[in-house]
């Protein structure tokens, strides 16, 4: 398998092209371009260090919300379940 090194990952909405980007970016250039924006800290120990399936689903949701904030045209595409599932 190959050895990558950290990097962080940008989820990007393109309204033209009706699509998602997912970029990996190296974390050390991409901390002066976030400083001080919108943060959505997710602590492991709130969900008992378990990363699994409703884990990525509730993630993922988060992702596709805060997207909408500043893209509301992404939502008539969105039915997704906003609550946890039981």
């Amino acid at each position: 398998m190959a050895k990558h090194p950290p990097y962080s990952v940008v989820l990007s909405y393109s309204e033209d092209r009706q699509q998602l980007t997912v970029q990996t970016v190296d974390p050390a250039k991409l901390a002066p371009l976030v400083a001080g924006k919108i943060e959505m800290p997710i602590l492991f120990d709130e969900h008992d260090f378990k990363l699994d399936d409703e884990f990525a689903r509730r993630l993922g949701v988060a992702m596709l919300n805060l997207i909408a904030l500043g893209q509301p045209d992404i939502k008539q595409y969105m039915s997704v379940t906003q609550e946890p599932k039981s």
